[in-house]
C-alpha cells in the first residue's frame, strides 16, 4: 500500500515539474479539461471555425484559414504538448495540426509561421522552408459573457504575437500573427469524438516537442 501511495506521488510530482506556478488549465465548451493529444473544433465568436485552403500561388492547400460561414465547425485540429502530462494548460507550446490533410501536403504535416516576402507572418502548415523557429500557447480572455481563448505564436528571438484573420483579395480569411491585439481571434475549443480508426491516423504523426 505504501508503495503504491509513493509511485503515485512521484507521478504526480513529475507532472507538476513540467508546469509554471500558478497555471490554468484549458477548458473545452463542456467546461472539461483540454486533454494533450485530443481532438477539437476551434470556434470563433465572429466568423467559422479553421480549416486549411489554397492561397497565393500554392498549388496545395497549405495555408490555415477560418470558414467564412458561421455556421461551419471547421475541420478539427489535434492539440499536443510533452506526452507526460495529460491536460495542457495556459503558456505551454503547443504542436497544432490536422487530422486529415490533403494528399498533396508532406506528412507529418502541423502548423507552422512562415516569414513572407512582405516581412508578414502567415499560419501555414508544414511545407515551407522560410519558417519562423518558435511554439504556438494559448491565453485566456475572461469576459461576463463566456471564457475564451487567444492563440498566440512565440518565437524564439522576439516578443509573442496573437494570431489573428487576414483578409485577401479572393476574400481568404487566412490566419496570420499579429502585435495588434485589437486583431487577436477570440477562441474557444469543442471536443471532437474520433472513432478509433480515426485516431490511428496520429500515431505516425507524433508531436514535434514529444519526450519518446
Amino acid at each position: 500500500m505504501k508503495s503504491t501511495t509513493l509511485f503515485s506521488l512521484f507521478l504526480l510530482c513529475g507532472f507538476t515539474s513540467y508546469l509554471p506556478s500558478g497555471t490554468a488549465y484549458l477548458v473545452d465548451t463542456d467546461g472539461n479539461l483540454i486533454e494533450n493529444g485530443g481532438s477539437y473544433f476551434i470556434t470563433t465568436g465572429n466568423g467559422g471555425g479553421v480549416e486549411f485552403a489554397a492561397t497565393g500561388n500554392e498549388t496545395c492547400p497549405l495555408s490555415v484559414v477560418q470558414n467564412i460561414s458561421p455556421f461551419s465547425s471547421g475541420l478539427p485540429v489535434k492539440l499536443s504538448t510533452l506526452r507526460f502530462i495529460p491536460y495542457i494548460a495556459e503558456g505551454l507550446n503547443l504542436d497544432i495540426g490536422f487530422p486529415f490533410i490533403s494528399p498533396c501536403a508532406p506528412t507529418p504535416s502541423w502548423w507552422e509561421v512562415v516569414k513572407g516576402v512582405k516581412g508578414g507572418l502567415s499560419v501555414k502548415l508544414s511545407g515551407y522552408d522560410n519558417t519562423v523557429p518558435g511554439g504556438f500557447r494559448i491565453r485566456s480572455v475572461r469576459n461576463d459573457i463566456v471564457r475564451g481563448y487567444n492563440l498566440l505564436f512565440c518565437p524564439e528571438d522576439t516578443s509573442c504575437g496573437y494570431v489573428g484573420v487576414d483578409l485577401d483579395s479572393k476574400k481568404n480569411r487566412s490566419l496570420v500573427v499579429t502585435q495588434d491585439k485589437k486583431a487577436a481571434m477570440s477562441i474557444q475549443f469543442q471536443r471532437v469524438n474520433l472513432s478509433p480508426a480515426t485516431a490511428t491516423v496520429w500515431t505516425t504523426n507524433a508531436p514535434k516537442n514529444s519526450c519518446v
